[in-house]
């Protein structure tokens, strides 16, 4: 058994390895084996990477309705034993939610709250945005924050879904020697931020920055957990949270495509 290592700060590993558990745990889509954990590293089993399959990808979106369906108690609840400070994104802040009693009534105040609005300031003050950039947005958030945009989960979800958090076509390892699915081609999660949210904003980021036979993904989980209508129109609303992320990493045209998505619903 070979093992991949990886370091970051004590936050960002205790964030991954508490996601990554509180995932294996939902028996929904398969999660890499986190095999060790130190105070500033993290050790999953390394796995051997291999092309998707229409047939993969279409077990992958069941898989991951499953992973959804397993739930969370509130909007931004994050993995059990993971101390609020602690909870982290690509070493950003990754703001989650320590009880029932603080949380936000409904997904969008909690989408602009915790997943927009801190990326924006944080662009903002990085120069990748502009006043009128920051307007359009307010715009926008200003109507998650009044629940005008909410919309109701997947069929098979409860009222609060088990989210990977950040699923990017990147985060899926495609392989065919995961411990639970040797000799088949499987779609695994990797480098999770997991919380409870909204199931469309993990299909949104799918297909941000693309995933292989991605409507093969669609349909399949559509099939397993049917999407609630009007959810294509709703995939901006949900990319909001990465394209501001990048937009307060890397700046450039992350910060035109985040307004861009924003104009589609002012």
């Amino acid at each position: 058994m070979t093992a991949f290592r990886k370091s970051a700060s004590p936050a960002a590993i205790a964030s991954e390895a508490a996601s990554l558990r509180w995932l294996a745990a939902a028996n929904g889509a398969h999660v890499v084996p986190l095999l060790a954990t130190g105070p500033t590293w993290l050790e999953t089993l390394r796995l051997h990477a291999v092309a998707a399959t229409p047939a993969a990808a279409e077990a992958f979106g069941r898989a991951l309705a499953a992973t959804h369906a397993a739930g969370a108690d509130w909007f931004g609840q994050g993995p059990p034993g993971l101390a609020p400070s602690d909870s982290r994104l690509a070493e950003l802040p990754h703001p989650v939610v320590a009880t029932a009693a603080e949380a936000a009534p409904s997904w969008g105040p909690f989408h602009a709250e915790a997943r927009v609005r801190p990326y924006v300031r944080l662009a903002r003050d990085r120069g990748a945005l502009t006043v009128d950039d920051v307007r359009v947005l307010d715009a926008v958030l200003t109507r998650l924050e009044a629940g005008d945009l909410d919309a109701p989960q997947p069929a098979a979800c409860p009222a609060v879904a088990r989210l990977h958090g950040d699923l990017w076509g990147g985060n899926v390892l495609w392989s065919d020697d995961h411990p639970d699915a040797a000799g088949t081609v499987t779609g695994i999660l990797i480098d999770p931020a997991a919380h409870g949210g909204h199931a469309e904003t993990d299909l949104a980021e799918l297909a941000l920055f693309g995933s292989p036979f991605l409507e093969r993904t669609l349909a399949a989980y559509d099939e397993a957990s049917t999407l609630a209508d009007g959810w294509r129109e709703r995939v901006g609303l949900h990319q909001l949270h990465m394209l501001a992320v990048h937009a307060a990493l890397f700046g450039g045209g992350y910060g035109v495509q985040l307004v861009r998505a924003a104009r589609d619903h002012d």
